[in-house]
């Protein structure tokens, strides 16, 4: 069993109930342990656990080692505080409470150097095992010790730590697991560096620095918006993308009917809820992903859906003015469509889909899915002629829409640039940003596509002759 897994359970055996931040009104008793180690701390040995007055005093339980221990330091360096309300005044007691919290700075201190050692040594234990039988991932940095104590001290320097010690006391619920989380974290973070990620927050390795830690806290997550880390470009693109297209939706929606009928606002409604919830989702991944695993794995399946709904949305405005007067084709390509985007929706609530190494299959599947839109596009060009498919279907925004999704998929597969420079696009040019940026372009292209197409409709009017059934008389 490791030191940290020693300490977990040393500390999780008593369930740290003994910790108390207030003082108790019948007595007060502290011990510390000795520098080796610490258990959970009993009365002072030699007493009989009975203050002053008579009373049963609380034991204080330090958070100081990770091996068992049953010694104590001596009286002159941790000394024992004994108070009863009834025999002190004022003054005596704020000596002794300003006496409390030096006690639980200490305790702090000593918990912060157990943890510090013991990730430490959890992170050395790693890098033997994959020393010995895995494979590193490539271009992987090598550990800076100074990054680790600098992250663990920080938040003690601004001495936070013992709010987090003294809630715990009053809690007396938490895990030795989730303490030892909280002591890590402190209440305020910084940037780390890949290496000290957790695996299941390891995805691109060619990030080296700047990388958000575990915040499990919603509230941490949300204002880490605010902050500069390997994730912000990602949050900014999709947040100002996703603003622009609900303001785009309401100009839409809030148009007179003469200039848009009701079925004309539902086939824009299809494509711009889609992007809505498409960069959204986005959004909400790249805020959220790092406040646990679980959490993390949930939005990035959401992430994944909201794509297979922006890639469905796009195609029903372009099939619906396409196929204006042929509603049996139309009818036939929007079940493909449907059929398609629910297959997308299983694949992408696999469990395994978002993992880095299906990187490739991910955008296969989409790419896929998107490029699908040729077939209804060729045979309209080859039923209408080529021309009119450039003028009446607004082709050429259709190919450059596509043109983009695909170069953006080959941005994220790649890694490019930072693949070619590791290190150097942490923070600015990195290939997700680049991706981000490239959908929202391409989503843009085809709002102006299908503008286009609507404009040719309403300056042409009704189908001249519809068939029963036709897209006239069904929309």
């Amino acid at each position: 069993m490791s030191d940290f897994e020693d300490a977990v359970e040393t500390l999780d055996s008593g369930k740290v109930d003994g910790l108390r931040h207030r003082v108790p009104s019948r007595g007060l008793s502290f011990s510390k342990s000795a520098a080796e180690g610490l258990g959970d701390v009993s009365p002072v040995p030699g007493t009989s656990g009975l203050n002053n007055d008579g009373h049963k005093a609380t034991p204080f339980r330090s958070l100081r080692s990770i091996h068992s221990t049953s010694s104590y330091s001596s009286p002159e360096h941790f000394p024992h505080v004994h108070r009863s309300v009834d025999e002190e005044d004022d003054d005596e007691e704020e000596d002794e409470l300003r006496e409390v919290r030096e006690l639980l700075q200490s305790s702090a201190v000593a918990a912060v150097e157990v943890v510090e050692g013991s990730v430490k040594e959890a992170l050395e234990d790693d890098e033997e095992e994959a020393a010995g039988g895995g494979c590193p991932l490539p271009s992987t940095p090598e550990e800076d010790d100074t990054l680790l104590t600098h992250e663990i001290t920080e938040a003690l320097r601004e001495g936070k730590l013992i709010g987090d010690l003294e809630q715990l006391g009053a809690n007396g619920t938490e895990t030795a697991e989730e303490l030892l989380r909280r002591v890590y974290m402190g209440a305020s973070w910084g940037v780390c560096h890949f290496h000290h990620l957790p695996k299941w927050l390891q995805d691109n390795d060619f990030l080296r620095k700047g990388h958000r830690p575990p915040l499990p806290s919603f509230h941490a997550c949300f204002r880490s918006i605010f902050r500069v880390h390997t994730e912000t470009g990602n949050i900014w693109t999709h947040l100002l993308s996703c603003v622009a297209f609900i303001v785009m939706e309401i100009y839409v929606l809030t148009r007179p009917s003469i200039y848009l009928t009701l079925w004309d606002k539902l086939a824009f409604a299809c494509f711009l809820n889609g992007a809505i919830l498409c960069l959204g989702l986005s959004f909400l991944f790249h805020t959220l992903h790092c406040h646990s695993e679980f959490v993390g794995k949930l939005f990035s399946k959401l992430d994944y859906c909201g794509i297979a709904t922006l890639i469905m949305g796009s195609y029903v405005p372009w099939l619906y003015y396409g196929f204006y007067c042929e509603s049996k084709q139309m009818l036939i390509y929007l079940s493909v469509v449907l059929f398609l985007g629910i297959s997308s929706f299983v694949v992408s609530l696999w469990d395994r889909f978002s993992e880095p190494r299906f990187r490739a299959l991910r955008a296969g599947v989409f790419m896929g899915f998107g490029l699908s839109g040729v077939i209804p596009a060729v045979h309209y060009a080859v039923s209408q002629g080529w021309l009119n498919a450039v003028n009446q279907a607004a082709l050429g925004p259709l190919i450059l829409m596509g043109a983009l999704y695909i170069l953006g998929a080959l941005f994220y597969t790649l890694r490019i640039p930072e693949r070619f420079f590791p290190g150097s696009c942490d923070i600015i040019g990195q290939s997700h940003q680049i991706f981000h940026i490239l959908v929202f372009l391409a989503a843009l292209v085809h709002f102006y596509g299908i503008s286009e197409m609507a404009m040719y409709r309403m300056a042409v009017g009704e189908c001249a002759d519809p068939p029963p059934g036709s897209a006239t008389s069904s929309f």
